[in-house]
Formats: C-alpha cells, structure tokens, sequence
C-alpha cells in the first residue's frame, strides 16, 4: 500500500483484480471504466482546491507521508462512490419493464416487425390502387377532352362546310332567277324555243286536237257565249244602278259611308267568260264620311310583312284635318288663316258607332269583316225599298259572301253576279278588296284587317290596248277561252284543285307581252293554245308563276302602275303549292287528266251542247 502511494497510484475499493464480471457492464452501453487497478500519478491531478501552485504538495525530503497519503485515500473514496452511484443508475432491474425500450427477446422483435411489414405491404396496395384509379380516371378526362375537341372541330369543319354550300346555293339560284326565271324572253317576237317553260318534252307527249277541229269547236260552243254576255251586263248594269242609288238615299252623308258608281271587272268585261251562268263581277268604291279618309298602306312600302302577306295592304282611318290642314283641299291656307267653311267648331263628328262599324276592335285599321256586315245590311234595306217595281226576287247567293246575289225569276230562271266593296289606292286604278268569291287559294286572308290589292282594272285595260294592236280576229282570247273551258270542266270531274282561270289569264298577259303582235293571227290558234298549256305546264313544274304587274319592269309605262309597284318584288301566285305538297299533287295530276281528256271532250262539243252546260244553282236565302 505504501508502495502504490509512494508510486502515486491509489486502488479501488473492492476492484478485483483480473477481468470483471459481466454484471458490471451497463446494459445501455455504458462502460465504466474497470482498469480502477491502474495506477494514476498523482503529480497528474493539478493542484487541489485551496492550495496555490507554489504551494503544492510534494512528498517531503524529510520523508514524513501522513499528509499525502490522508489525500490519497479521500480521492480513492471519490472515485469509489462515483463507480458506484453509476453503477446503480445504470442497473437494469431498477426500472419497469414496461419502460422498457428495448424488447426481451428476438422472437417478440420479429413478429412485430412481420406484422408491420404485412401493414405496410398492405398500404402499399391501397395507394397502388388509388394510384391506378387515379391515372384511369386522368385517362378518361383526357380522352373525353380529346373526343369533345375532335367534335368541336368536326362542328366546326360541319358549320363551315354548311355556310359553303348555303351560299353556293343561294348565288346559284340568283344566277338561276336573273338569267332563267324570268316569264318572257329578253327580246320580244322571239322564237318558240326562247319562250320559259318549251324545253323537253312537252305536255308528256300529249296532243291536242287539230286546227280544224278546234275553230269549230269555237264556233259552236264558245262564240254564242259573247253575245249572251253583253246581254246579260247590260241588264244587270241597269239594275245595279237603280239598287245603289236606293243605297245612297238611305245613307246620311254626314254618318254613313259614301257609296261610288260600281266598275265591271273580271272576265265578263274582258269578254272571254265561258262558263255558265254568266256572272258580272262588280267593284263598289266607297269613302268615308269628313271629316275622315283612308290611308292605305301597302306591303311593300318600307314596313316588314311575311312572305304569304305580299300583294295585301292595309287601310288606316284617319282625320282629314290631321295632315291636310282644310279638309276642301282648293286653297292652300297659311299658318295664320283659317277656313271659315271647315273650321274645327263646325267640323261634323261622328259618333262611335261609325267608328266601331269602321274599324277593327280597339285598332285604327278598317275591317273587312266589319264593312262585309255593313254592306249587306245596306244591300238589304235598298232592295227592301224598290223590290216592287220589279218582278223577281233578289237573294244571297252564298252566305259566306255578302255581295255575291242572284236574282230569281218566276220561271225559275236566275241570274248571279257579285258587288264587291273596295277601296281605291290613292289615285291610281288599284283598288282594295273585302273579298273575291272566286279568287285563288291565296287570296285566304288571315287577318281581318288585311285587304287585297286588285289589279283587276289594270288588266283590262291593258287587254284592251292589246287587243287593238293585234291583227283583226286575234286568237289570244280564243285561246284563254279554251284553257278556261277545259278547266272548268276537270274541275267539275275531279273536284277544284290550285289552278283557277286567274292562273290561266297571268300566263297569257305573260305570253302577250313577249310575243310578236302578228303571232297572234287566228290561223294560229292551235299553236297558241298548245304554247300556253306549255307554259303553264314549266310554271307548275318549277312551282313558279309570278304576278303580271308587281315586280314586272317590262310592263309599258303607259299603264300608268305606280312606280311602287313596279319596283317591288316579284310575287309568286304557285308559292302556297311550295308549303302545301297534297295541294301542288293534287293540281299537277288534275293538269295532265284534263290534257289527257282535251280531245275528248272538244270533239263531243263541238258535235252537240248539252242542255245542262248550265252550272247548277246554289241554295239561296230570300232577302
């Protein structure tokens, strides 16, 4: 022991020598330090707490030891109660095992890591499959956004394609109208080939009777019917007079509308009726009381009107005193003078009964069926006053059409024609109708307050003009004359159809405007009448026939037709025959009969007139 300390080396307490036991090891890895046995100098420790360096200890020359070694021993104590508490910290059996972060045994550490490994393979596959869902469903959105683009495009490549052709179309048919559809030639007096509607085959290979056969089936059926007409006008003319001037007794020219002198229109005064009973077709112009006129306002004068409304018009009641200041009209008034004649104190009003009798309910436009009322009561009143100076009796042919009459003698014969009341347009020779009784399927108005506009005295004065100009004995109206009569006949066989003599007379204006006037010679009737039937067969074919007068530029300006109408465009009479398909079929097979039926039926005629060539009297209703 004095030896150690004289060495400078202090032992442990209860260190043994040799290896250590395993117990002494600290289970965290934790060594301390065993080689205890080792001998530390002490001249390595530094000087102790309280001494200075000058003073330090050292083993005295003398040899005296009892201070070093009481040092020895208490630093020997230090280090063996440091071992210790260590020692005790660190020992195993003083914690929990459930403190424990190290587990027993290997086979507990393997099965947990089995069982985390089989959790995390687990979740594995679920996130591979979101993943899966995941990318699906990034698949389809994108091939749905693909297929939209490609739809658009295709839509898109559609449209334009559309457009393309919408307007190769529409240039097509300009071109087509501008250089094909017009009704006459360019040049008048052309050949046959260069009139519409000559071009392949005509009639279906069709023929109609000769030349011969045709004069003399006009000589014996059709020229007797001349001379009963102006018969038949000159006694209905002299009655119509007698039964409106009754009218106009009755009236009160304050109150009541003022009824003019009636014009003779249609077939009957543009001689080439044929069909039996004769019927005398008469316009009645009317105005209204002052201090009101009508205003008419035409289809095409700047407003916007559908397509089945073009040829119609509306009338407008209005004061004369709104826009023309003095309603005498003679004398041109300055701002500061007044008209002592028509001042507006003296200005006669009328009541709401003329208005309501005018007028179309809450609407400053005139009625037609308001002024079909008021003309049949004022027809009733009037013959009521004068039926006993005559020896028959007057009745409503049709209830339907207020004007439309029929006298009854008391042999049983009759008489028909018609009153139409109408209103002039402005000062020209056209004229608003209420109704036609025999009109075409067109002229269906399907608003009370639409009125049709008549060219009806237009067109006789331009077949009058005509007719002067043609060679004496012209065949053009033996030719309408004809056609009228194979029509009438088919109509009765098979019923009516869409084609009405109006047709008929449209396509011969048509013919006499492009035609030479020395074509018209009545050693050519047969050809005339085959070019006509031609000509209507290219209209029904192309469902194109269009109005004589609106549009026509080529009709003379001697006419004196308002340049309004002139410029207007073009009216086609077959366009309902475009929306109603059963109609169009209809006409087109009743158009080839009553060619198939022609020869037929002229050659029977022309040997022997039926008694019944009379048409059949309607039921009539006794005033």
């Amino acid at each position: 022991m004095s030896e150690e300390l004289a060495s400078g080396m202090v032992p442990v307490l209860g260190q043994q020598k040799g290896p250590a036991p395993a117990s002494s090891v600290a289970p965290f890895g934790v060594q301390v330090k065993r080689d205890l046995s080792q001998k530390c100098p002490i001249g390595s420790l530094g000087p102790l707490p309280g001494l200075s360096p000058s003073r330090t200890w050292a083993p005295s020359k003398e040899g005296g030891s009892q201070p070093w070694e009481a040092l020895a021993m208490a630093l020997g104590l230090f280090r063996v109660c440091l071992v210790v508490v260590t020692a005790i910290i660190n020992h195993p059996l003083l914690f929990s095992r459930e403190n424990a972060t190290v587990p027993e045994n290997e086979e507990e550490i393997i099965r947990k890591m089995q069982a985390h490994q089989e959790k995390l393979q687990l979740e594995q596959l679920r996130l591979e499959e979101e993943l899966a869902q995941l990318a699906a469903e990034k698949e389809a959105l994108e091939q749905t956004a693909m297929e939209g683009q490609q739809q658009n495009e295709t839509r898109v490549a559609w449209d334009l394609w559309s457009t393309l052709c919408m307007i190769l179309f529409l240039m097509i048919e300009v071109w087509r109208q501008d250089h094909q559809d017009g009704p006459s030639p360019e040049c008048l007096g052309g050949d046959e080939d260069e009139l519409p509607g000559l071009g392949g085959t005509p009639l279906r290979g069709l023929t109609l009777p000769d030349k011969a056969t045709l004069n003399h089936f006009y000589e014996r059926c059709i020229r007797g019917t001349t001379a009963d007409a102006a018969r038949t006008r000159e006694f209905v003319e002299g009655f119509v007079d007698d039964l409106l001037e009754s009218l106009r007794s009755l009236c009160n020219r304050d109150t009541d509308m003022e009824v003019e002198d009636f014009i003779g229109v249609d077939s009957m005064y543009e001689n080439w009726q044929v069909d039996r009973p004769l019927v005398c077709d008469l316009f009645v112009p009317f105005t209204p009381p002052e201090p009101y006129r009508f205003h008419p306002e035409l289809w095409c004068s700047g407003r916007s009107v559908p397509l089945d409304r073009q040829g119609y018009g509306q009338i407008k009641v209005v004061r004369a005193d709104d826009t023309l200041g003095c309603i005498c009209d003679k004398t041109k008034l300055g701002e500061d003078m007044l008209c002592l004649l028509h001042g507006k104190s003296h200005m006669v009003q009328p009541g709401s009964e003329m208005e309501d009798l005018l007028c179309a309910k809450e609407s400053p436009y005139l009625d037609t069926m308001q002024v079909m009322k008021w003309f049949q009561t004022a027809l009733t009143r009037a013959w009521h006053r004068i039926a006993h100076k005559y020896e028959f009796d007057l009745a409503f042919g049709q209830l339907d059409t207020p004007g439309s009459l029929k006298i009854k003698f008391r042999s049983g014969k009759f008489m028909p024609f018609n009153l139409i009341p109408v209103i002039q347009c402005e000062d020209s020779d056209l004229y608003f109708v209420s109704h036609l009784p025999r009109g075409p399927p067109r002229w269906a108005s399907a608003s009370s307050t639409d009125w049709l506009l008549s060219f009806a005295v237009y067109e006789r004065h331009f077949l009058r003009v005509t007719s002067k100009a043609l060679p004496e004995g012209a065949c053009h109206l033996s030719c309408l004359q004809i056609a009228s009569f194979l029509l009438s006949k088919q109509s009765r066989l098979t019923g009516p159809n869409g084609l009405n003599n109006y047709h008929l007379k449209t396509a011969l204006l048509h013919l006499l405007l492009a035609r030479r006037t020395t074509d018209w010679k009545a050693g050519q009737l047969d050809a005339r009448l085959q070019e006509l039937l031609r000509f209507l067969e290219k209209s029904l074919l192309e469902k194109k026939l269009y109005h004589f007068f609106i549009g026509n530029r080529k009709v003379p300006e001697a006419t004196g037709l308002p340049e309004a109408i002139r410029r207007a465009e073009p009216l086609n009479l077959f366009r309902p025959f475009v929306l109603q398909r059963s109609l169009y079929r209809k006409t087109v097979d009743s158009f080839y009969e009553m060619l198939r039926n022609a020869p037929a039926l002229i050659s029977e005629y022309s040997l022997h007139i039926p008694s019944d060539h009379a048409s059949l009297a309607q039921k009539a209703v006794v005033l």
